[in-house]
């Protein structure tokens, strides 16, 4: 396998995400998918990693870029918006990944419907960040820097 570089974390947004800063901005707020990612580069270059940004529509294509992670890249954040709640193979993907993995979410799942308490990647993940607003992805891009320098 080849090794993993110790700089690299993979950027993952599930179905819908692209629509961010249209679909419920009472909710998801107004800024953009893009607008969260630049967020997450700018931090991501001042903390020395580098950023690989993939936003999928479909479980298939977020399992196949955690797959093509594997050995390439350090860490994984996952927003998997509504995947979360239900995507046992996007569970057994990211199980199969051995760095760190920091689930995303703007709002609180917790505090809304019954059945977006629950998820399936919470249990793989090495923490999640949940309902900071657009704070949310740049809090994980600082957990995966804490986390990656302990494992040095």
């Amino acid at each position: 396998m080849v090794k993993a570089d110790a700089q690299t974390v993979l950027v993952l947004s599930g179905p819908n995400l692209n629509l961010l800063g249209q679909r419920q901005p009472e909710i998801y707020g107004t800024d953009s998918l893009d607008d969260h990612m630049q967020r997450v580069v700018q931090t991501a270059q001042h903390l020395g990693l580098q950023i690989e940004i993939i936003s999928a529509q479909g479980v298939a294509e977020l399992v196949t870029a955690v797959h093509s992670a594997r050995g390439r890249c350090a860490a994984i954040i996952i927003n998997p918006g509504a995947l979360t709640h239900f995507a046992w193979s996007l569970h057994d993907a990211l199980a199969s990944f051995a760095g760190p993995i920091v689930e995303v979410h703007l709002s609180n799942p917790a505090t809304r419907e019954t059945w977006r308490h629950e998820s399936v990647v919470a249990p793989v993940a090495s923490g999640s960040i949940a309902g900071f607003g657009a704070d949310s992805y740049v809090f994980a891009v600082h957990a995966i820097a804490t986390l990656l320098a302990k494992k040095k």
